[in-house]
């Protein structure tokens, strides 16, 4: 993938020096009184100027009827005009050398008519002149350390926010409204918010590109509707993760676009919000599927907690019901959720005879009677248990803020024995207590199945830190065929495969009757007989496939049968006569395909199980082209994966094989994006462990037009 071409910085934007505030007014609950109001009373330390032509001064400061009439420079324009007024004010911006705005206004692309060709304008302006321009039609943008509040969002009011590491960008201006009543609510450490609301110009991805670069920022936080361009977003997740920013996104709506290609499963599968979630995991990204994820995650990965260094998770309790549940979430998370060794359990079991000494390990509520239990059990799960993140569940222990204080000191002894060890803790806590456990350094929830996913999350931001750089795709086989430019037959299909770096099974077009029993006997019995059509898509749907042919006679039987079958149930395909196969050894059954996605184009999927993969949906997707390490991701990432790993006595399957395929067909995908509609290798079987992978069917739609 080529890099998105360069654009200016938004650290106009974010580090002004002094503000301009167009269409500012001496009403502060009005949009253009209000980001006035805001930077005054929040104390931001640069100079500040109204800009009406209609007033002298405005809330106790001197006003200018354009910004090109104020006496000093200006870096940042808070433009809070009527949208036909909006270019204007952005023209006379440009020509004071002001190198970044922010436009309340709405009426633009939003409500269609002039709107549209006024947004356009603002767009041309940007692109040609280099002023960065967040909005129209949003909620402006925030940086706490500055105490820069340009927004008219009410949940500003009043300041009260928290100096922190997490940045926010939201599509939406009312959820990032939203999104900052609950930081300020949580009381969650903010460094920069932004609403990108129309993104005539500065839009999501550069948003994520400038929190990537900032010193400030740990957590990027993101609300996303939908991506704008498909590079500048790959290029900006890709800097986060090399900078080690944690990235959690939420992404709403849902949607069957460029999914209605009957001809292609992969098609039918490649529903828009299936291929986010596979971009999504290709960068790193965690994908929160609520708000009070969004900020678990945002909160847990923000605290100078440390890294888990694997997936083994103790699970500590004063109540054996809530371990349960406390487990069953851990394992919905894959974390390891591996019992105490026996020996440990045994000494366990000598501190308190009735504890539930296993993982998850009930101390009961002894605990408040012998709170020396606390450190003794900490100590033994985290020496003989050797686990990388424990999760305490303390139950309302936290509401005495005597007892927690000591708590806390026998917990701050553990951990500056095991300083690499990460500690979550679930207890209803008094503000008091919340403060006195985060100063420690200690993540403090009030329920625990949150503080069992948030435990997730940093062992996924540990891997993530532990993977360093991706491994780039291969290159294209020199002698890979061109796709086809018209329907073709599946021998044809998988012959392109093959050149492609695609295993594929031997096999002979027949035309007729004798010419299929001469490639059985090559081949060599047994064989596979399938209807040769490029007009059938999907042959097994009109039992167009017969197995397991041993001899002559099963072969004519078969070709015969075959014949009427397509006759009476596909009349008016173009019938090539017969393709003859050679029968593939056992093996698990997948699917790999391509489908074109109108946003990211290219996009890989893999399933196992064969024909049913389409009804259980158990896939993984990628944006094609990836190295080999995202190929396994996508394997270890569906459930059907048991069944490579060989169940009820079967061999273990040729994964590194697969892996190898599934990059190969994303090599291929890409080189070729704009020829091809979708790609269907179903089945690929995987044959047991060293002896690779054989594409058995095969079918590539070309692009219309």
């Amino acid at each position: 993938m080529s890099a998105a071409p360069t654009r200016p910085s938004l650290t106009p934007l974010f580090e002004p020096r002094a503000i301009a505030v167009y269409g500012a007014s001496s009403d502060p609950t009005k949009i253009g009184g209000r980001p006035l109001d805001f930077l005054k009373s929040s104390g931001f330390d640069g100079p500040l100027y109204p800009i009406n032509p209609k007033s002298a001064q405005i809330q106790g400061l001197p006003s200018f009827p354009t910004v090109s009439a104020v006496p000093g420079p200006v870096d940042l324009a808070i433009v809070a005009v009527p949208a036909p007024g909006v270019l204007g004010a952005l023209e006379d911006c440009v020509a004071k050398g002001v190198r970044g705005a922010v436009v309340l206004s709405s009426g633009f692309a939003e409500v269609g008519g002039d709107g549209v060709q006024w947004q356009a304008g603002i767009t041309a302006l940007a692109r040609r002149s280099g002023l960065r321009v967040v909005g129209p039609n949003c909620m402006g943008l925030i940086n706490v350390r500055r105490r820069l509040l340009g927004t008219f969002t009410p949940s500003a009011a009043g300041f009260g926010l928290v100096p922190g590491r997490i940045s926010l960008v939201s599509q939406s201006g009312a959820f990032g409204g939203y999104c900052l009543s609950l930081i300020r609510q949580r009381g969650l450490g903010l460094n920069l918010w932004v609403t990108t609301g129309n993104q005539s110009d500065v839009d999501f991805a550069d948003c994520v590109d400038h929190f990537a670069r900032d010193d400030g920022t740990q957590v990027i936080v993101g609300y996303l509707e939908a991506a704008t361009d498909r590079q500048r977003l790959f290029d900006a997740l890709a800097l986060a993760r090399e900078n080690g920013k944690r990235v959690v996104v939420m992404k709403v709506g849902r949607s069957e676009a460029g999914a209605q290609a009957a001809a292609s499963h992969t098609a039918s599968l490649a529903g828009s919000d299936a291929v986010y979630d596979g971009v999504f995991r290709q960068f790193g990204v965690l994908r929160a599927r609520s708000i009070d994820e969004l900020f678990d995650v945002a909160y847990a990965a923000s605290q100078p907690v440390p890294v888990p260094q694997g997936r083994r998770t103790g699970l500590l309790t004063v109540s054996g019901g809530v371990g349960a549940l406390m487990a069953d979430v851990a394992d919905d998370c894959a974390l390891d959720v591996a019992p105490m060794p026996e020996d440990a359990q045994r000494k366990l079991k000598a501190i308190l005879p009735f504890c539930g000494p296993r993982n998850p390990v009930d101390m009961t509520a002894q605990l408040v009677n012998d709170l020396s239990l606390f450190e003794r059990n900490f100590e033994l799960m985290l020496e003989a248990g050797r686990y990388d993140v424990i999760v305490a569940f303390l139950s309302s222990v936290g509401q005495v803020v005597e007892l927690s204080s000591k708590l806390l000191e026998q917990l701050k002894k553990v951990l500056q024995r095991f300083p690499d060890r990460a500690v979550i803790v679930s207890a209803l806590a008094s503000p008091e207590v919340r403060k006195l456990f985060e100063t420690a350094g200690v993540v403090l929830f009030d329920e625990p199945t949150r503080a069992v996913r948030a435990a997730a999350a940093l062992v996924h931001y540990g891997e993530q830190a532990r993977a360093g750089a991706r491994q780039s795709p291969p290159t294209l086989p020199a002698g890979a065929l061109p796709p086809p430019a018209r329907a073709v037959n599946e021998v044809e299909a998988k012959a392109v495969l093959a050149s492609a770096g695609i295993a594929v099974v031997r096999e002979r077009v027949a035309a007729d009757e004798a010419a299929a029993l001469r490639a059985a006997r090559e081949l060599g019995y047994p064989v596979v007989l399938k209807i040769a059509s490029a007009d059938i898509a999907h042959k097994s749907e009109i039992g167009g496939v017969i197995v397991g042919l041993a001899d002559e006679a099963q072969v004519r039987e078969a070709y015969a049968t075959l014949m009427e079958r397509a006759r009476t149930r596909a009349p008016r395909a173009r019938l090539e006569g017969v393709v003859v196969a050679q029968m593939a050894g056992k093996g698990v059954e997948t699917i790999l395909g391509v489908a074109r996605d109108p946003v990211f184009g290219a996009v890989v999927m893999f399933g196992v199980g064969g024909i049913f993969v389409e009804a259980f949906k158990d896939v993984a997707f990628r944006v094609a082209p990836f190295g080999v390490e995202q190929a396994r991701a996508m394997i270890a990432e569906v459930k059907g994966r048991v069944l490579l790993a060989g169940v009820r006595g079967q061999p273990a399957a040729d994964e590194e094989a697969l892996a190898q395929a599934i990059t190969a067909l994303s090599v291929y995908a890409a080189a070729h994006a704009e020829a091809i509609e979708s790609i269907d290798i179903n089945p690929l079987v995987v044959l047991p462990k060293g002896r690779g992978v054989l594409a058995l069917d095969a079918l590539i739609v070309p692009r219309a037009g």
